[in-house]
């Protein structure tokens, strides 16, 4: 047994997340972290929302609350909605903890202790009417090179040209839309990425088994060339800037980067976790290795977008503490899930949200829907048409059919328990030889993190299942020979069984009551490829009972009506 560390990227505190989100972090994470304690390993899950910075300040203004009171009440609206998708956190943490605020002032005091941290002066766009300095992105105008009007300060959206926001014409505030603006002097931190360019590169050529799109990425910054990082901002809300344990001079009106501390959550979260149990010193054997961190493998999910900072801003940080801090082994990155070609929107009326999503169908649909279209390879487009043919063909069709099938014939046929007696013949032969070769396929992707591949593996178990069922025909030998039907319903209950068990991961809430048609409770065991032990794991005499239908189909009502209400749809 190992001990597993698993981590998904932060969702930010601005609002309830979309499926784009779900399906680029935190739920093959899910799926990853239920998978390997499935094996036998002892996992640790964490995440949290992330807190800090402007959009947080700006949320909570729109609301009418203080920031610290809208983060309280969207973290729970987060942990909600993380809990009914079934998302198995161990812990769901805050980057706004006094654990966070601790660790994070640590780092930047040993970093400046090591020489990597330099104060300098930027020229910042200062909104007289806000009062505040605004980051690029809050500063809009005319761009200087197509002359689009609602260019932001970092990026114009039309031409996509790279910014800076002292370029724009007749630039104005995205906050308050105050063209009351000038150019200011502010102090902020860096830290010196360039010093340590040799050690981060180093250990990114170090990982050679990293999945492709993680290291293409991290190795595109690091031939781009490193650039040292502003770590602070002119903030209200965000973790204090201190030197030797006191407000450090000059910056008492500062707080870091919230790209800063929001990486080191992860290891605050951990600090939080432990300390609700009472266990002050357990998160040090998770994330020291003087401490006991050497045994445990530690993964990241994350979406391509937050890359960058994993593979080099966070890394920069811990390397550059000379502390011997965990750091990861396997980074899996995703491309983005898109809506119909384009982004995610509220604004525009484009896409679905995590709760609206639960308005809609229960979280298993989405999950099978999301991880089996999983954005791996290249940016994935989520589509109602095949959400509709992921539900019905492969949920309905293939796992609950098969399902209702053989309990159903087994209520009604066999006397509704697990028969026993016959031997087994060519065709549950077959049925071993065929299915343990899928089942080495499906633990072998769920082991690479290949999710989509992991989910194939798995339907394509649900099919030899039907196929099984339906050539080896129990209605057609009862007629003859009981004891033939009996070996075939016996084969077909524990691969009912079997199912439950493979469906763990995937589509947990459906797995329970899979399980529960033949007197089984999860969690179980990873199967072994080892099929005909698999397949005799139910005692004859077992109960069984065919339940409640387990998917119902999408129709074209259906199909419309989100459409008409989320957009999207064909025509």
């Amino acid at each position: 047994m190992s001990r597993i560390l698993i981590t998904s990227a932060l969702p930010y505190i601005n609002g309830i997340k979309h499926l784009g989100n779900l399906a680029g972090s935190m739920l093959p994470a899910d799926v990853y972290a239920r998978f390997m304690r499935a094996r036998g390993h002892e996992v640790l899950y964490i995440c949290a929302t992330d807190e800090h910075g402007t959009p947080a300040e700006l949320a909570a203004a729109k609301a009418g609350q203080d920031v610290r009171t809208y983060c309280d009440e969207q973290h729970e609206v987060q942990k909600n909605a993380g809990d009914t998708f079934g998302l198995s956190y161990d812990w769901f943490g805050r980057s706004s903890s006094p654990e966070n605020r601790a660790l994070t002032q640590m780092f930047c005091e040993a970093l400046d202790k090591n020489g990597l941290i330099e104060e300098r002066t930027d020229k910042m766009v200062y909104s007289i009417d806000d009062g505040r300095f605004l980051p690029d992105r809050y500063v809009e105008g005319t761009c200087p090179h197509c002359k689009f009007e609602k260019a932001r300060g970092d990026q114009c959206d039309n031409c996509g040209r790279l910014l800076d926001p002292t370029e724009l014409i007749d630039p104005y505030s995205a906050v308050s839309g105050s063209r009351n603006l000038e150019v200011r002097d502010t102090k902020h931190l860096y830290l010196l990425q360039t010093k340590v360019e040799p050690q981060l590169r180093a250990w990114i050529e170090s990982k050679t088994e990293w999945p492709q799109l993680a290291k293409s990425i991290a190795m595109k910054h690091l031939e781009e060339g490193l650039i040292d990082r502003g770590i602070t901002r002119d903030l209200k809300w965000g973790v204090p800037v201190t030197k030797d344990g006191q407000p450090r001079e000059g910056f008492e009106n500062k707080v870091f980067y919230v790209w800063f501390d929001a990486p080191i959550e992860y290891i605050g979260a951990t600090q939080e976790y432990f300390n609700a149990q009472g266990d002050a010193d357990g998160w040090k054997s998770w994330w020291r290795l003087d401490q006991g961190a050497d045994d445990v493998t530690y993964v990241e999910f994350m979406g391509k977008d937050n890359v960058a900072f994993h593979t080099v801003s966070f890394p920069a940080t811990i390397i550059g503490s000379n502390e011997p801090w965990k750091m990861v082994d396997t980074l899996k990155a995703f491309n983005w899930l898109n809506w119909y070609g384009g982004k995610f929107s509220t604004s525009m009326n484009r896409g679905v949200f995590m709760d609206q999503a639960l308005e809609l169908l229960p979280a298993d649909y989405w999950r099978w829907y999301l991880i089996s279209q999983s954005p791996e390879g290249s940016d994935s487009s989520f589509t109602w048409e095949q959400f509709q043919g992921a539900v019905n063909k492969d949920l309905a069709d293939v796992l609950g059919n098969f399902v209702n099938r053989i309990t159903k014939f087994t209520e009604t046929k066999m006397g509704g328990v697990v028969p026993d007696g016959g031997e087994a013949g060519e065709l549950e032969e077959k049925l071993y030889a065929d299915l343990s070769v899928l089942l080495r396929e499906a633990t072998e992707a769920f082991e690479a993190m290949e999710m989509r591949k992991a989910a194939q593996a798995v339907r394509a178990i649900w099919v030899l299942g039907n196929v099984y069922l339906q050539e080896a025909a129990p209605w057609t030998a009862l007629k003859t020979d009981a004891v033939r039907a009996g070996v075939v319903v016996r084969h077909g209950l524990n691969l009912v069984r079997l199912f439950a068990v493979l469906a763990q991961p995937l589509i947990p809430f459906t797995a329970e009551k899979i399980a529960a048609t033949v007197g089984a409770s999860l969690p179980l065991d990873w199967p072994t490829t080892d099929a005909r032990a698999e397949l005799s794991k139910l005692a004859s005499g077992t109960s069984v009972a065919s339940g409640e239908v387990l998917f119902k189909k999408i129709d074209e009502d259906m199909l419309a009506d989100w459409a008409a209400r989320f957009g999207g749809g064909e025509g």
